[in-house]
């Protein structure tokens, strides 16, 4: 195998590597989330779309080299005069052509699944991010709800005693006022029992001053 087809299975392999890393449960989409806004990744993820095609570029240039290969020594007649090493060396390099075809192929296809990966993680670690910061949220908002529902059934309960207290406060003004009515009625009977009574004693003394009046004339004319 040649540097170039070595080069290209290498990263084949760890191109499978990654993807095994990748689907397997290692490591939860967060932390996958946190190594891809590593410094070093984040600094090459700045020209990744640029890598990404020139990788693309290459695989396929490599994958169109196996493709003539294949077709160049697949379409290569035996001769009744050619030798048996010629034709094992012709069916050796249509081999060669073939898994370089699959080699290469395969390294595109894994690099595509990779890139997609990537961001299907990235994405699913936003999501999870997201989900529980508004769980959180949700949290604090039922907390603050039901501390607040309290407080409004404390302020009930204070309502209801003020209510109640102001219910038998108006019920005592009431029979304080009755009480009132009476005491008032009761004083006015008394008054008025006096009026009379002082009516009938300036009538009496009336009369007596009469009868004082007329028994002190008689005296005179004696």
């Amino acid at each position: 195998m040649s540097l170039q087809w070595t080069i290209i299975a290498t990263f084949l392999y760890a191109e499978i590597a990654f993807v095994l890393l990748l689907t397997l449960p290692i490591a939860s989409p967060s932390r996958w989330q946190k190594f891809f806004k590593s410094k070093f990744l984040a600094y090459i993820s700045n020209q990744a779309s640029v890598y990404f095609l020139i990788l693309i570029g290459v695989l396929v240039l490599c994958l169109l080299d196996a493709i003539r290969e294949m077709q160049k020594y697949s379409n290569m007649e035996p001769t009744e005069h050619q030798h048996l090493d010629a034709e094992m060396q012709g069916n050796m390099r249509l081999f060669r052509a073939q898994r370089n075809f699959y080699i290469s192929g395969f390294a595109l296809f894994l690099l595509i699944v990779i890139r997609r990966l990537v961001q299907m993680i990235s994405e699913l670690a936003a999501l999870l991010a997201r989900s529980e910061a508004n769980f959180r949220q949700a949290q604090s908002a039922t907390v603050a709800a039901r501390s607040l529902l309290e407080k409004q059934g404390a302020g009930e309960d204070v309502v209801k005693k003020e209510v109640t207290d102001l219910k038998a406060q108006i019920a005592q003004l009431e029979k304080d006022l009755v009480r009132e009515k009476k005491d008032k009625e009761a004083v006015k009977s008394q008054a008025e029992s006096l009026n009379k009574e002082y009516d009938r004693l300036a009538e009496e003394h009336s009369k007596l001053q009469k009868k004082l009046t007329i028994a002190a004339g008689d005296k005179k004319d004696e």
